[in-house]
């Protein structure tokens, strides 16, 4: 079993930045990977970016890809998505995700456990 909580979003204007964390526990979660996922209203939820259990290798969607950078900081058992130069259509509820196994990074069918989500709303 592995818990996940978010923190970090808030109300930020276009071009600003943010800094969500995800804090994790259980004995698994050293050897997992860990990804983050954000959901518009009336959209389907949609892959950011994931991260190796070691943090050796990082994925990114086209989308954000040079303006968000994905962390995790081992000790801690907490992974990062640093997100700089935000845009409106940024706007979501942002999730992050472990997976226990994976065969494909970017899939949310291959994460199992899920946080609670926190919201990003950026303004224009």
């Amino acid at each position: 079993q592995v818990q996940l909580v978010e923190s970090g979003g808030g109300l930020v204007q276009a071009g600003g930045s943010l800094r969500l964390s995800c804090v994790g526990s259980g004995r698994a979660f050293s050897s997992s990977v860990m990804g983050w996922f954000r959901q518009a209203p009336g959209k389907e939820r949609e892959f950011v970016s994931d991260i190796t259990a070691s943090g050796g290798s990082t994925y990114y969607a086209d989308s954000v890809k040079g303006r968000f950078t994905i962390s995790r900081d081992i000790a801690k058992n907490t992974v990062y998505l640093q997100m700089n130069s935000l845009k409106p259509e940024d706007t979501a509820v942002y999730y992050c995700a472990a997976a226990l196994r994976i065969r494909a990074y970017s899939r949310a069918s291959q994460y199992d456990y899920w946080g609670q989500g926190t919201q990003v709303t950026v303004s224009s």
